[in-house]
């Protein structure tokens, strides 16, 4: 039994818009999680998934990673935004059906005003397939931030 609960309480995404299986590994700083890309799935097409999903993949970890923050303080995960990416390099054009992908992420910074950067990487039997680094806002209160109130 895993020591971390089931993915979708820990990122706000439900449905099909939740992409990754589960948390593998947190501590601190850093979490690794896991999916195996899906045959027939909302980006699914001609036997995998485009490496631009890569991206997606990268920030539901970091939601991921702040979902197990909260828990740890006895908060809900709540919702943040992803800014902008920088350096995504990916040496595959799509992850092919069937292929287990690690997603490890590292927080590098986080700004008091909500901002921080991660950096990620995608990796399949301890190879490298892509990374970034994922610039990310959580406000404080994420209802009031997007229905522009002064938040």
């Amino acid at each position: 039994m895993s020591e971390f609960p089931p993915i979708n309480e820990l990122v706000p995404h439900s449905g099909s818009m939740c992409l990754l299986d589960r948390v593998i590994a947190a501590a601190g700083e850093r979490l690794s999680a896991e999916v195996v890309v899906p045959a027939h799935g909302l980006f699914s097409h001609d036997g995998g998934v485009g490496a631009w999903v890569g991206l997606e993949y990268m920030a539901q970890a970091v939601a991921a990673w702040a979902g197990w923050q909260a828990r740890q303080q006895g908060s809900e995960p709540r919702i943040g935004l992803l800014l902008g990416t920088r350096r995504y390099r990916c040496n595959v054009a799509c992850f092919p059906a069937g292929q287990r992908l690690q997603v490890d992420i590292e927080r590098g910074y986080q700004a008091d005003n909500g901002i921080g950067q991660f950096d990620c990487r995608i990796l399949s039997e301890g190879e490298e397939l892509a990374s970034a680094q994922l610039n990310v806002f959580g406000p404080e209160d994420p209802s009031a931030f997007l229905n522009g109130e002064n938040a």
